[in-house]
């Protein structure tokens, strides 16, 4: 049997065992999930404007921000989130609250390797590379807005 025909045979028999995902209610639960996660936040800057008048918008907005993360990481902790995430796909790892599951996610795993090498190593290993990836992006464009 050559290399193509196994890799053919391999193929098929993967696509006869993959799950079939049904894409309207996919992108349903994802396109209501992620609009609930964004109106909760809009409800929090409202309500935060709301309680303190004199807080100007920029303000309101961070400590928002700040809400839906501290939210979204208590809410892994207890594997609320984790379910969510299941349901509603990428609805729920758009928002910023999908990225502070995926730094919470790993961070609970330090359990088994101890604090140091658990929480500082683990926290950063979906994470990292986007943030990275941000960092040198920003360099980058601040180097060319210098000599432009």
């Amino acid at each position: 049997m050559d290399i193509k025909e196994r890799d053919d045979r391999y193929n098929a028999y993967l696509t006869s065992k993959m799950p079939k995902t049904k894409a309207f209610p996919s992108l349903f639960h994802a396109f209501w999930i992620g609009g609930l996660i964004c109106c909760l936040g809009e409800l929090i800057k409202d309500l935060l404007l709301l309680a303190f008048p004199d807080m100007s918008l920029n303000v309101a907005s961070t400590f928002e921000s700040v809400i839906i993360i501290v939210l979204a990481s208590f809410l892994t902790g207890v594997g609320i989130y984790d379910r969510i995430g299941a349901y509603a796909g990428a609805g729920s790892i758009i928002p910023i609250s999908g990225f502070s599951n995926s730094i919470t996610s790993p961070a609970l795993e330090f359990k088994r390797e101890g604090l140091i090498f658990g929480l500082c190593a683990k926290m950063f290993i979906i994470a990292g590379p986007v943030i990275v990836t941000g960092v040198v992006a920003s360099f980058v464009a601040g180097i060319i807005y210098i000599f432009i």
